[in-house]
Order: structure tokens, then C-alpha cells, then sequence
């Protein structure tokens, strides 16, 4: 019985001390509102109390002031929100800082902005969240100039890369792969799952982005493949869908071979059946697949297929029939049948 006792006593006591720590983060940025920061900002803030308040801030002002009257018209409520005339200007308050920005120097440009600025100290220490794709060297020395800049645990900067696409960010089930500290873990996670469904912790800080441009570099690859399979197939004269039923009960099984198969009238739900619309554009891979490639020459890592498969997607950018597509049309490139 008295082992019950302590028990409970424990269990209220951790259940005291994360809803303090939860209630700690009243105050929210999200900087970068393109196609996947616009919808996490919509789920951050529609899962927040009305105590709580998020200032948004784009480049572009009419995404932050559209993105804000949605917000501010629904009918659950949500935290309280603001539109900020600068990065500097939302994050000066915040708690919580969160960004999605495009390529490693828009990330840098940022946070030099933000951590030029004169920032009033807070309650507890800042907490730095970067959702964008960039390499992990840029990653880390973003965190060493907020370490500096906001020295003895004043602020703390992690990285949390996502997976899920539009699609994910607009249901609220994207998975985030951590780059922190052990102690940072459990204060993101309470801000990442508000915008997704599961976060996996890789390691320390730049470990998410390793593990997203290593799991992107696999993807690029299998994508090239499975594409390159489907066309061989069909040419020896084999039903697409019997192939593809074949290769996903085999060893060729992978995600652009289940998921999102290349070839129209295969998958349903694949973006081949959407004249390639929608899904991963074909820029984006190339992106992914740049910085992983710079990745791999900073580790030292031999990666024989790297400058051929970003070759392919560069060419078949290039192509009108394939620009601004997902980037599994490189099975129309490759001259498949659809």
C-alpha cells in the first residue's frame, strides 16, 4: 500500500512538473510561411491556449497577414496572434522561436537578424527550433552563434528536419527527426508534436539533418530505380500493376515502389495519376539531395551515385513535361509509357 502511495506521489509530481514546463512557452515565433510552414504554423497555433500567443513573420507580409485572419476567424480558438514586421520583431518576446526557411543562407540571415537585435531576457531560456532542410554544418554554426550570442543556457538552438510533405504539415502528422541534447528533448517534443505525430530523437544537435539528407540520399536513389524498373518492365510487355505486385512482396519492395509508384493507374493516391502534381517536387530532391551530397564530402563519405542521380533530376527539371513536378516523373523522362 505504501508503495502505491509513493507511486502515485511521483506520478503527480511528474505530471506537475511538465504542465509547468509546458505553461512556461506562452510565447510563440514562426518565422517562414511557404508551403509547409504555413500549415505548422495553423496547427501550433490552433493547439495552443488562448493565453498563449504566436507571431508570425514572411518575407512575404500578405502570407502572414492571410495565414492570420484564418487563425484568428476559426472557431476552436487557438493562441492569440500577431503579425511581426520582421524575424527580429516576432522573435523578441518569444519562448519559443520556430522556423522553416529554404536554403542554408535564408536560415543564417535570420537568426544573424534575430540575434542582432537587443532581446529582453525571458522568464527561462529561449528555445530555438529549426525545421528547415540545410546542411548539418550550416545547422551547427547557427547553434554556435546562439550559444554565443545568448551565453550560460540563455538560449538553445536545435534541429528538427520533417518528413510527411504538404500533405502531412496540413494534417498535423508529420515526424520530426531531433538534433538535441538529451535535457532540450522532452521541451521540444512538447512544441513539434503540436505540429506532427512523432518526433524521433537522432542524437545532438545537426543529427536530424544527418539522418534526413542520409534517408533523402536513399530516397533520391530507389526513386531513379523503381522508376528505371517499371519503364524495363512494361517494355519486355508486363502489366505495370503486376510488376509492382511482384517488386512490393520481393526484395525491390521501397516507398516509391509501394507508395508512390511512377506509373499512372498503379497507386491510386500516387501523384503519377495527377499528371505528377502535387507529392515531393522534383526541385526539392534535387535540393535535398545537393546538401547531402555536401554533407557527405564534409564526413568524408564516398557516395558512387551521387553526381549521376543529380544529374538525372537536373535534366529532367529542365524539361517543361517534367518542371514543378513530383519527383517521380522522372519516369516520363526516362520515356515510360503512361
Amino acid at each position: 500500500m505504501r508503495a502505491n502511495t509513493r507511486l502515485c506521489k511521483q506520478l503527480l509530481a511528474q505530471r506537475r512538473t511538465f504542465s509547468f514546463t509546458a505553461r512556461r512557452l506562452d510565447n510563440y515565433a514562426f518565422i517562414g510561411l511557404g508551403q509547409m510552414g504555413y500549415q505548422m504554423a495553423r496547427n501550433l497555433q490552433s493547439k495552443l491556449p488562448p493565453s498563449d500567443t504566436v507571431r508570425l513573420y514572411d518575407i512575404n507580409r500578405g502570407a502572414a497577414e492571410k495565414l492570420a485572419q484564418e487563425m484568428s476567424a476559426q472557431q476552436a480558438g487557438g493562441a492569440s496572434v500577431h503579425v511581426a514586421d520582421s524575424a527580429a520583431d516576432a522573435s523578441r518576446e518569444a519562448d519559443t522561436v520556430v522556423t522553416c526557411l529554404p536554403e542554408p543562407q535564408h536560415v543564417k540571415a535570420t537568426y544573424e537578424s534575430i540575434l542582432k537585435a537587443e532581446l529582453p531576457a525571458r522568464p527561462g531560456p529561449r528555445l530555438f527550433i529549426d525545421c528547415s532542410t540545410i546542411d548539418p554544418t550550416s545547422s551547427r554554426e547557427v547553434a554556435a552563434a546562439v550559444d554565443k550570442a545568448l551565453p550560460n543556457g540563455q538560449g538553445h538552438f536545435v534541429d528538427a528536419p520533417m518528413s510527411g510533405g504538404v500533405v502531412g504539415a496540413t494534417a498535423g502528422t508529420l515526424t520530426f527527426m531531433l538534433g538535441a541534447p538529451e535535457s532540450l528533448v522532452a521541451r521540444s517534443e512538447i512544441v513539434l508534436q503540436r505540429m506532427g505525430k512523432r518526433v524521433l530523437h537522432c542524437g545532438p544537435q545537426g543529427a536530424g539533418l544527418a539522418a534526413k539528407l542520409a534517408n533523402n540520399y536513399l530516397l533520391a536513389i530507389e526513386n531513379i530505380a523503381t522508376a528505371e524498373a517499371m519503364n524495363l518492365g512494361a517494355r519486355w510487355g508486363l502489366d505495370p500493376k503486376v510488376l509492382a505486385s511482384v517488386i512490393n512482396v520481393s526484395t525491390g519492395k521501397c516507398w516509391p515502389s509501394e507508395v508512390n509508384n511512377p506509373v499512372p493507374g498503379v497507386v491510386e493516391t500516387a501523384p503519377a495519376n495527377r499528371d505528377y502534381q502535387g507529392g515531393f517536387g522534383i526541385g526539392l530532391m534535387r535540393k535535398d539531395l545537393r546538401l547531402a551530397i555536401l554533407a557527405a564530402k564534409e564526413a568524408d563519405a564516398k557516395l558512387v551515385l551521387a553526381d549521376k542521380a543529380s544529374e538525372v533530376y537536373e535534366t529532367a527539371e529542365s524539361e517543361e513535361r517534367c518542371k514543378s513536378r513530383d519527383f517521380s516523373v522522372v519516369y516520363r523522362w526516362l520515356g515510360g509509357k503512361e
